[in-house]
């Protein structure tokens, strides 16, 4: 394994985890493979996960990020709306910028940190 760490950027709202690295995660499965149960089986997670999570994020955004259509001669499914498309984009940006902005501090911290394995087996 790699001895790397990471930063993890959330938005929250409130309490809620309005967006982080999951939800995006899952955003862009939405939009690769066009339901939210392909989605979570595509990232090994329930559909029922995956719909709780895709519920409060649009809950706690002014229009839904993901927008679903219920079965029939077509079948459902589900697509990541503009919005949803425009936030994934803008929260990436800010993951990467805020990986730059501390990526000498992390450096520091990995430098007095052990591997994974040898913090598992202490």
């Amino acid at each position: 394994m790699v001895n790397s760490k990471s930063v993890r950027l959330r938005v929250m709202q409130g309490d809620a985890i309005a967006f982080g690295p999951g939800k995006a995660a899952l955003l862009q499965a939405i939009a690769q493979n066009g339901s939210i149960s392909a989605a979570a089986r595509a990232l090994g997670m329930s559909y029922r996960r995956a719909w709780l999570l895709v519920e409060e994020m649009n809950h706690c955004f002014t229009l839904p990020l993901v927008a679903t259509a219920t079965g029939g001669a077509k079948g459902g499914g589900a697509h990541v709306t503009e919005q949803g498309h425009d936030i994934v984009k803008r929260y990436l940006a800010m993951e990467r910028r805020a990986q730059t902005a501390v990526a000498a501090d992390m450096a520091y911290f990995d430098s007095l940190m052990t591997a994974p394995e040898e913090s598992a087996s202490n």
